[in-house]
């Protein structure tokens, strides 16, 4: 994914099934409609009943499932899960679904996001005697939910879920049911469906449409969810009434065919560029975007503006990940074979290039870069959001100020820098009326922390996973 090269990248997506004979491949589409959400992995657990089953590997869903694989993963409950790393290595041990055996039976987690206090929790559990075997945050919870005194499996994991702090969509399969959890302000997203008699869970509702499935709501902040054989039921761990959802699954992160918390991704894209169109006029002859986040936005510039919306940039999706590195070095190498800009569209014109964000810069110099070289006469900068300041903890790849172009340069500076002819961001009032929330910040719908640096969570003292490199 183009995502790879920019630098900007979400941590998971996660899936579950219960009551489907057919629940691994149920799954198995499930998941390659979160492709996008990670590349890194992919793994499925399936429970018959009586035991649960395992198949998990390193690269895209296609890479780690197969026919004969899936055949192989019997049963009418499941739970998937695709990677990205945030937090942890991206190595086989990390890929989820985790699995744990006991002699009290077998406990399968799925997570989406990062838990801030995960180190200390880690410490903790290590003086106590837990050894773990990952790199991963989300072992962090099985050890809390092994060691809580609770009888049945929701009560032991309302129990660990209240000494978790951060972001988090989970999921946790034992061989009777299927356990769904989201954090107490909602920051990642999660959706339940019905498939017939089954029920379905996913991060983004483009997986129901892969599927067939019927929505039906939205996972509440603080909300779990119990499904069994005997239907689904409803518990609270938390009461905070407040739902934080990121913004920048509206602007970047999720498919734009997908419901967040029932707005239309496209739509919210679409009127985010109309908001900029009104924010940052230019004198310009065309307008593109940068494929494929950012079209949604350029078109609604266009329409706003009348400049009319053309092919500028073309995407090869044929590139190998081979070029999908991390050094900034490669990583422009890989801007140049992804993206082409096409000489027919752009030659003698100027242009205004909509993107979605500027992360470290490369991305945004390269593709200006490029768009001269095929002779564009000016290349105008429009963002359809705020600069990123703040580095986010809840499960994207931008931890640290320093990786963050905006945390220090001026917006006159990161426009020399990126070689453009002018650069114009949209503000957080703009990006609140374009997603349709109100504007009032104390309870918005949405976290804005990475815009504003107000975080909706306390931020811990090594908040960054102990193995991480940053």
């Amino acid at each position: 994914m183009f995502a790879e090269i920019k630098g900007l990248n979400e941590e998971c997506g996660v899936f579950g099934v219960w009551g489907h004979e057919e629940a691994s491949r149920i799954a198995y589409y499930g998941l390659h409609s979160l492709q996008h959400r990670g590349q890194e992995g992919a793994g499925i657990v399936v429970t018959d009943g009586e035991r649960l089953r395992i198949q998990k590997g390193l690269g895209l869903v296609n890479d780690v499932f197969d026919d004969q694989k899936l055949d192989k993963l019997t049963g009418h409950g499941a739970v998937g899960h695709v990677r990205y790393t945030t937090a942890g290595d991206s190595d086989l041990l990390n890929c989820q679904p985790l699995l744990f055996n006991s002699q009290t039976g077998s406990l399968a987690l799925a997570h989406n996001g990062n838990l801030v206090n995960a180190n200390a929790l880690k410490h903790q559990l290590e003086r106590q005697g837990s050894i773990f075997q990952t790199t991963s945050d989300t072992e962090v919870l099985a050890h809390l939910i092994k060691r809580s005194g609770y009888e049945h499996p929701e009560e032991r994991l309302m129990n660990a879920l209240t000494m978790v702090k951060g972001a988090y969509a989970f999921m946790a399969m034992t061989e009777t049911e299927l356990m769904v959890a989201l954090d107490p302000n909602g920051l990642r997203p999660l959706s339940l469906g019905r498939l017939g008699e089954a029920y379905v869970v996913s991060s983004e509702t483009c997986a129901f449409d892969i599927i067939g499935a019927e929505y039906v709501r939205e996972v509440e902040p603080g909300e779990v969810l119990i499904i069994n054989d005997d239907g689904l039921r409803s518990e609270r761990f938390s009461f905070s009434g407040k739902r934080s959802i990121c913004s920048m699954e509206y602007v970047y992160f999720a498919r734009p065919d997908s419901h967040l918390d029932q707005i239309n991704v496209h739509t919210a894209r679409k009127n985010l560029g109309k908001q900029l169109a009104e924010e940052a006029p230019v004198e310009a002859d065309v307008v593109t975007g940068v494929p494929d986040s950012s079209i949604s936005a350029a078109i609604g510039y266009a329409e706003q503006t009348g400049i009319p919306y053309e092919l500028g940039l073309i995407k090869n999706r044929y590139v190998g990940r081979t070029f999908i590195q991390p050094s900034q070095q490669l990583r422009e190498q890989g801007v140049k074979m992804k993206l082409s800009a096409v000489r027919g569209v752009v030659e003698g014109k100027r242009v205004v290039m909509v993107d979605d964000s500027i992360v470290r810069g490369t991305t945004s110099r390269r593709i200006v870069k490029l768009l001269k070289e095929a002779g564009a006469r000016e290349v105008h900068v429009r963002i359809s959001a705020p600069p990123i300041k703040n580095p986010c903890f809840y499960g994207i790849d931008t931890s640290t100020s320093g990786e963050l172009i905006a945390s220090n340069r001026t917006v006159e500076e990161i426009e020399a820098e990126i070689g453009a002819d002018s650069l114009r961001y949209l503000s957080v009032d703009g990006l609140m009326d374009g997603i349709g929330r109100p504007k009032e910040m104390e309870n918005c719908g949405q976290c804005l922390a990475c815009f504003t640096g107000n975080y909706p969570t306390e931020i811990y003292p090594h908040t960054l996973h102990p193995y991480e490199k940053v």
